[in-house]
């Protein structure tokens, strides 16, 4: 008999579960799934040229901040148990070589080397590894003939990835969608003597209507087309699977699925497909529609955003990047 039912009764169990949850003490301790301050990573945009934060106009309670912000904000994260930030760079400079996104001096270095200074190995810190930030047309990779030519791409993207680690970079995480990136990188670091920096892979970056608010953010909206060529169509189980496991044995040290609530279902799949840690991203589209329901008063949006983390948690993802990070850190800090 299962420790879950009573006995038959007329043939049947009878399930008692339903009866011992009667107090807040006892469904605490029945429950199965527990999110936790250390599964999250919360998203940093750093902006090049600005002296005040600027809050984002897609995403209220989110802002780009100046480097001088960066270290008091993260010791704001940091007392709530939030040890693990992804940096995102915004440059004054943009041009159709995306000469900026390694530069020694460039906004992603610039924040890592400050970080490190003020927190050493105390927090972890990634970055984000594509070009469409740093590119005078938005898109993710170097274009040739109005597409991204994936082999110049990659080669820009090694240089990216070697001056983050050079910086202090933990991790690098490329998102830029260009075959065979996670090799190309990890040749490039490791031929570098940074064989230490792991490589989280956007392995299933699907081609999403809910990045919209992150491109707004980072201001890398494509200035033509889209990026359904080298984007993944979110249609495509089979082919996401299959692109997981080539960033598995291109040396990943994490996969990363994005975005998180629409693609559970995947998240599931990816936890049965490796032993690797998954990490699911909820992106900017994510929070915009729980933000702005929560702003019209329809959702609670503390309830939706626990219930919406606990779901991707339960999915399987061992790590979660998402920008109630900070707020379900406060939340979790109440308990």
């Amino acid at each position: 008999m299962n420790q879950n039912e009573a006995p038959e009764s007329d043939g049947f169990p009878k399930v008692r579960l339903r009866r011992l949850r009667r107090t807040a003490a006892i469904r605490d301790m029945l429950q199965e799934t527990r999110l936790s301050v250390k599964d999250l990573v919360c998203p940093v945009f750093i902006q090049e040229g600005i002296d005040e934060p600027k809050e984002i106009e897609l995403m209220p309670g989110i802002f780009r901040v100046p480097l001088k912000n960066l270290a008091r904000d993260i010791q704001e994260m940091y007392d709530l148990g939030l040890r693990t930030f992804l940096i995102f760079g915004i440059p004054k400079i943009k041009n159709d070589k995306a000469t900026s996104a390694y530069s020694k001096d460039g906004i992603v270095q610039q924040s890592v080397k400050s970080l490190k200074q003020n927190f050493g190995e105390k927090i972890v810190t990634i970055t984000d590894v594509c070009l469409c930030q740093y590119t005078s047309h938005g898109h993710c990779g170097i274009i040739k003939n109005n597409v991204a030519d994936n082999d110049t791409s990659l080669k820009v993207l090694d240089k990216v990835a070697t001056s983050h680690a050079e910086a202090g970079a933990d991790f690098v995480a490329p998102s830029a969608m260009m075959d065979g990136q996670v090799k190309s990188i990890r040749n490039a670091l490791d031929n570098a003597n940074f064989t230490n920096v792991g490589i989280i892979g956007y392995s299933a970056k699907l081609s999403s209507n809910l990045y919209t608010p992150f491109r707004d953010a980072s201001h890398s909206t494509p200035e033509f087309g889209d990026r359904k060529t080298y984007q993944m169509p979110f249609h495509n189980t089979n082919e996401a699977l299959q692109e997981i496991m080539m960033d598995v044995k291109e040396g990943a040290d994490i996969v990363m699925i994005k975005p998180a609530l629409p693609y559970l279902d995947l998240i599931y799949k990816t936890r049965q497909s490796t032993l690797l840690p998954v990490c699911a991203y909820s992106v900017s589209g994510e929070y915009s529609i729980v933000k702005a329901a929560a702003l019209e008063g329809w959702v609670n949006e503390d309830e939706v955003v626990m219930e919406f983390m606990t779901s991707i948690k339960r999915a399987g993802a061992d790590i979660i990047v998402s920008y109630y990070a900070k707020r379900v850190g406060e939340l979790l800090n109440r308990i």
